[in-house]
């Protein structure tokens, strides 16, 4: 039987319907309205489509959203400049850099300039320190959206093997932090798999949770998969035209039991979580309080 389709866009239309109840219930208590700063540098077409797909979403919830262009030749200083503007400006709740920065730009330099209240990706040292503590201010918006997924789909997460194919700031090492955290949602035996993992195969076929996020198309055949885990497909890669995921899509839902498409599953709602992160950090400025330890 073919694995069930795990349907990012509805799942994450349900959040957003709540997000915008609490944007509506914050801006009648307190008068603020949530802000978030977008930062695009150069004119990559895929970070153009994900920075316009994120101001939509941020206009249908109620939250501003501003958009700053910036030429491909930026330099460092600029880009800092314009953060550390963007950190005095009190209308402005969360800030997003889109990555990946032209050559010229340190991509840390520039992420750790971000004021931790204002990080609504998650990617300050600060906000990346809480996470692993397990009292996290933002809870990073991929791996987020990803344990949302698996708690809305109704799968245990508690006691089961989690296999992460990739070790990225963005996705790897945030979700092993949040899936091993004794918390609801969580309480998972994570092994974290990369490019110099011996047998990498057989290790992926002992998971329950397959979460790949490797970054090379279709990387994950179905001989990788053990029958009836639960695959996560974070890639996004275009091939001859077409958008296609980290996971040979069509063989692996013979094998799993449950699978999220490419695209329609997880990038919504990583676009989701950036939305319940910004109004989180509206919520702290309005109420002038930087913990929200749970």
């Amino acid at each position: 039987m073919a694995a069930q389709i795990i349907d990012g866009k509805a799942i994450a239309a349900k959040f957003r319907e709540k997000i915008a109840e609490d944007v509506a219930a914050l801006r009648k208590e307190t008068g603020v309205t949530p802000h978030l700063a977008a930062v695009l540098v150069g004119d990559d077409p895929a970070s153009a489509v994900y920075v316009r797909n994120k101001q939509r979403a941020c206009e249908k919830a109620g939250i501003q959203s501003t958009l700053h262009r910036l030429p491909g030749m930026t330099s460092q200083e600029e880009l800092l400049t314009l953060v550390g503007r963007l950190n005095e400006d009190s209308g402005v709740h969360g800030i997003l850099v889109q990555l990946p920065l032209p050559d010229q730009i340190d991509e840390k330099a520039v992420l750790d300039a971000v004021l931790p209240m204002k990080d609504v990706d998650c990617f300050h040292p600060e906000n990346v320190g809480r996470l692993m503590q397990g009292r996290p201010r933002f809870l990073p918006c991929t791996p987020c959206g990803i344990q949302q997924l698996l708690l809305e789909t109704g799968v245990e997460i508690s006691g089961a093997h989690c296999v992460i194919l990739g070790r990225s700031e963005i996705v790897g090492k945030p979700m092993a932090a949040m899936l091993m955290q004794k918390a609801p949602g969580a309480n998972a035996t994570v092994t974290v798999c990369h490019s110099r993992t011996r047998d990498l195969e057989s290790i992926a076929r002992t998971a329950d949770i397959l979460v790949a996020a490797i970054g090379v198309p279709r990387f994950v055949k179905a001989s990788m998969v053990r029958p009836g885990a639960v695959v996560i497909d974070v890639g996004i890669n275009r091939v001859d035209g077409k958008l296609v995921g980290d996971v040979d899509f069509d063989a692996v839902r013979e094998v799993a039991s449950a699978i999220t498409p490419v695209p329609g599953g997880v990038g919504p709602m990583t676009i989701a979580m950036l939305l319940r992160n910004t109004v989180t950090a509206a919520t702290l400025s309005a109420t002038k309080t930087g913990d929200t330890s749970r």
